[in-house]
């Protein structure tokens, strides 16, 4: 038997028939190292980038030691942003699949309070939240800790920079002591070891290998004397390359909204991705750029994390990262699952001593070219492949993706072929299609029915609507 078989662990069969109806033929290193010990019911540090399949190692631990009787919360999860918290939920929702009645409950800001707290009242199996959510329910009292028995702690150094350590040691007051601990973590700083020294028994370290693949991730370093230049090298780049989905990682919120708005004025699709969104707008940009109806997403690392896109083209680094680990968790979301990326990392004089630790990570010279000629900038940039189309109407008006894909390729509709991912939400529906039939396909939606109703519907373009209200 395959020794990197989910087969070998001691997991129900449902379990194990849901994990090959899902295609998870072989466990992760991630996984094969500390899937054994977490159903063993012993803490764990996980040390691994985005992808890794770490969600899976945990997911699966917390469902194979659920009491599906007791209905109130056994497991909480903690994350740093809501997106990595809807991506944590989704995800232990698909593991769960073959189990019957299972809650997984996500508590996190952008929703009210009030119809998290009914949601509470009527009882859940698993939290995912962030840590100021949850800090939040404990204050008012409608969530009650005293049946945890798993708390996992994940992109637990996100936490810490973000300023969540008051928090989460708040959270784990209220906890009980005889519970199993689980934190992963992309780098492992200090902190880090502090925290797990404070709330950990003996757990077992598994850390992964970090260091990218130069076979799939070819990487460039540009030297620049100004923030100007860097802006040109941006535009330079992705006019050189071509990239059809590319992430712009930024130090800082300004630098976001400045760079998005610059490489707009220029005739690129791209938009900015920062804590200041709203949670409409932020849900809504991570879908266009995860359907390519977007090519360019400018990032801080703190929004970006948990961004979990399978065909990143390329990743820009306007700035060299803050340190060694952080490049290389930054350009390892390119170049994933054995197809090929870029990385362009744009560095100055100033920057030398960052330069010279993460050539000495990296374990090999970093040698700088010139940015790619001017000429390139006589091209107009590429068109994204896809439209996003907005349908206001969602799972409580009965909306399925079916639904959806019938109305648009219907008789004298699209071709099914053309009709990209589709996304339902509580009262909206987001369905992607191909450039070229996304008038056609909004005429089939303005003209036909969904449900025997008609419902709104309109291309989104441009920087995300402003919502009234919170979904």
């Amino acid at each position: 038997m395959n020794e990197s078989s989910f087969s070998i662990l001691e997991l129900s069969s449902e379990l194990l028939d849901n994990l090959t109806s899902l295609g998870y033929a072989e466990m992760t290193p991630i996984q094969a190292q500390s899937l054994p010990t977490i159903l063993a019911g012993r803490d764990v540090i996980g040390q691994g980038k985005t992808g890794s399949g770490k969600t899976a190692a945990f997911g699966l631990g917390l469902l194979a030691r659920l009491d599906i009787e007791v209905l109130k919360p056994q497991s909480l999860v903690l994350c740093p942003t809501r997106e990595l918290a809807d991506q944590v939920a989704r995800e232990v929702r698909r593991l769960a699949r073959g189990m019957q009645n299972i809650k997984v409950l996500t508590l996190t800001g952008g929703s009210p309070l009030r119809t998290q707290a009914d949601s509470l009242q009527h009882g859940a199996h698993i939290l995912v939240g962030t840590p100021g959510r949850v800090e939040d329910h404990l204050r008012k009292r409608t969530l009650d800790l005293s049946g945890l028995t798993a708390l996992v702690l994940d992109e637990a150094d996100r936490m810490l920079e973000m300023g969540f350590q008051e928090s989460v040691d708040a959270i784990i007051e209220q906890t009980p002591k005889a519970r199993q601990t689980m934190l992963f973590s992309a780098t492992y700083p200090s902190q880090i070891q502090s925290i797990a020294e404070r709330v950990m028994i003996d757990p077992l370290l598994v850390k992964v290998e970090s260091r990218h693949d130069s076979s799939t991730i070819q990487q460039h370093f540009y030297d620049v004397e100004s923030d100007e230049q860097r802006l040109l090298g941006v535009r330079l780049v992705l006019m050189q390359y071509r990239p059809q989905s590319t992430v712009v990682f930024c130090s800082t919120k300004q630098q976001v909204q400045d760079i998005a708005a610059e490489l707009r004025n220029h005739g690129f699709s791209a938009l900015a991705l920062h804590g200041d969104l709203d949670q409409r707008d932020r849900d809504q940009t991570l879908l266009r750029f995860a359907n390519k109806s977007i090519s360019v997403l400018v990032a801080t690392d703190v929004a970006a994390r948990g961004l979990d896109i399978d065909s990143l083209d390329a990743v820009i680094n306007f700035h060299i990262a803050r340190d060694a680990e952080m490049h290389v968790h930054r350009i390892g979301r390119t170049g994933r699952a054995g197809s090929f990326g870029s990385a362009h990392s744009f560095i100055s004089d100033k920057e030398g001593y960052k330069v010279a630790l993460l050539r000495d990570y990296l374990g090999h010279s970093i040698d700088s070219e010139p940015l790619p000629a001017a000429s390139v900038l006589q091209q107009a940039p590429d068109k994204p492949a896809m439209e996003t189309l907005l349908i206001d109407a969602g799972k409580k008006q009965k909306i399925r993706p079916g639904d959806i894909l019938g109305a648009l390729t219907g008789e004298n509709g699209i071709p099914g072929a053309k009709v990209g991912k589709i996304d339902v939400f509580d009262n909206r529906a987001y369905v992607a299609v191909e450039r070229d039939v996304a008038q056609a396909a909004l005429n089939k939606l303005g003209s036909g029915k969904l449900k025997g109703r008609s419902f709104r519907t309109r291309i989104l373009r441009g920087q995300p609507e402003k919502s009234s209200r919170q979904r």
